[in-house]
């Protein structure tokens, strides 16, 4: 075992299927861990590029705030900007709509459904930052059910982008990097949310309400 982990503190470098730089270093499931890959590989990719693109594991009330709570508190990182990722799929089976007819085109169910982003957006905003919405695109997807995801954006001060790069690689996802480095230059700065200090249990009680 000691010979097996004796380079496991060492980022593994990889290529994406276009050729890019990735890092893989960490990464557990934000549902057991933290959600996040290290320290060290961010700061790997920070002194090697102008861009570095993390994930926070699952949603923004827990991927994004672990990252930001325990990650970016311990290491001092600061994110300059924030990217939710939506399905018009997702919106819809939050509006009420059943799983076997997620591919019917249904605009008031995506828009009933929007509470549900609402709030991770919210949540992000609390941290200073104003993330820009990326919709994963799906083949059943429809132009008007896309247009109510961003006009309910627009009402929350946020861009919202499709994307088609698991279709298109990374010329589908040319908009979505264009509104994240715009975002960026915005020059939003991360802030802690003020917290009472109270025990942890008594936070989540605050949190569940």
């Amino acid at each position: 075992m000691a010979v097996l982990l004796k380079d496991a503190i060492k980022p593994n470098l990889v290529q994406t299927l276009e050729g890019n730089a990735a890092i893989l270093h960490g990464g557990p499931f934000a549902s057991i861990a933290q959600g996040t890959n290290t320290v060290i590989a961010t700061r790997m990719g920070l002194s090697l590029g102008d861009f570095v693109v993390t994930e926070a594991g699952f949603g923004a009330d827990l991927g994004a705030e672990k990252f930001l709570h325990i990650k970016c508190v311990s290491s001092g990182l600061k994110p300059d900007g924030v990217v939710v990722v939506a399905t018009v799929r997702a919106l819809k089976h939050h509006g009420g709509v059943h799983k076997d007819v997620l591919t019917n085109s249904d605009p008031d169910a995506v828009r009933k459904g929007f509470c549900n982003l609402e709030k991770h957006i919210e949540n992000v905003q609390k941290f200073g930052l104003n993330p820009v919405v990326a919709i994963n695109a799906f083949p059943t997807d429809t132009n008007d059910e896309y247009e109510v995801i961003k006009e309910l954006c627009a009402q929350k001060g946020v861009k919202a982008i499709v994307s088609t790069a698991f279709a298109n690689g990374g010329a589908g996802a040319s908009e979505l990097a264009a509104a994240v480095v715009e975002s960026i230059h915005e020059g939003d700065v991360m802030r802690m949310p003020g917290l009472p200090a109270i025990p942890s249990a008594e936070h989540i009680d605050i949190d569940d309400n």
